[in-house]
C-alpha cells in the first residue's frame, strides 16, 4: 500500500463519528435518561459514586423521585457542553425564564474533586462560583474540557448514546429544548 493511502487510511480513522468511541460499564449505578426533541433516544450514564458519592447519592435520589422527568436541556454550547437538571425551574411546558438559575429542595454539596480529566462523554456538576454549591443541575461534555479539571465535580461517563448527546439542540437557551422525559437509576 502506497505511503498516501496508509494516510488517507489513518486520516479516515481519526475523522470517525466520536459516537462510535467505546466506554466500559463500571459498578454503576447508571443514570438512564430517555431524550426527545431535536434529539430522540437513550442515554446511559455510569455514575462514579466510588469518586463523588454525595453527588451520585444525591442525583439517584433525585431520579427515584422522579424530579428529573420533563426537565429541559437549557445551556447547550456547540463544542463544549449541554446542560440540564434545574427540576425547580427547568420543567418543560412551564415558564422557563429562570431555567438554569434553580436547583431542588435538597441541599447544596461539598465538592468532590477528583483526577479525572474533562472529557469528550465526562458528566459534571454544575454550581454557582461557590465550589461547594452543586445540587441538581449537571452537564455532558461534548469535547474535551481540561480546564474545568479540579474546578468541577465529575459525576460520571456516557457509556451509551452519546449520538443522542450530540444532536441536542445548542442554544443559550435553545429555541425549542430537548427534553429528560424519563430519568431512571439501574444498578
Amino acid at each position: 500500500m502506497s505511503r498516501n493511502l496508509v494516510l488517507a487510511a489513518a486520516f479516515a480513522a481519526l475523522s470517525l463519528p466520536a459516537a462510535a468511541q467505546e466506554v466500559t460499564d463500571g459498578p454503576g449505578p447508571n443514570l438512564v435518561i430517555e431524550v426527545a426533541g431535536t434529539a430522540n433516544g437513550t442515554v446511559v450514564i455510569d455514575l462514579l459514586a466510588d469518586k463523588a458519592p454525595q453527588h451520585v447519592a444525591q442525583i439517584t435520589a433525585l431520579a427515584t423521585e422522579g424530579a428529573y422527568d420533563n426537565v429541559v436541556f437549557h445551556r447547550v454550547i456547540d463544542g463544549f457542553m449541554a446542560q440540564t437538571g434545574d427540576v425547580a425551574n427547568g420543567k418543560a411546558g412551564g415558564d422557563l425564564s429562570m431555567a438554569g438559575m434553580g436547583g431542588s429542595d435538597k441541599p447544596d454539596l461539598p465538592a468532590e474533586f477528583s483526577d479525572i480529566s474533562f472529557q469528550r462523554g465526562i458528566v459534571g456538576m454544575a454550581r454557582s462560583q461557590d465550589p461547594n454549591s452543586a445540587n441538581s443541575q449537571f452537564f455532558i461534555m461534548f469535547a474535551p474540557g481540561d480546564f474545568l479539571d479540579g474546578q468541577y465535580t465529575v459525576v460520571g461517563r456516557v457509556i451509551s448514546g452519546m449520538e443522542v448527546v450530540d444532536a441536542i439542540q445548542r442554544g443559550e437557551p435553545p429555541a425549542t429544548p430537548d427534553v429528560m422525559t424519563k430519568v431512571t437509576v439501574q444498578p
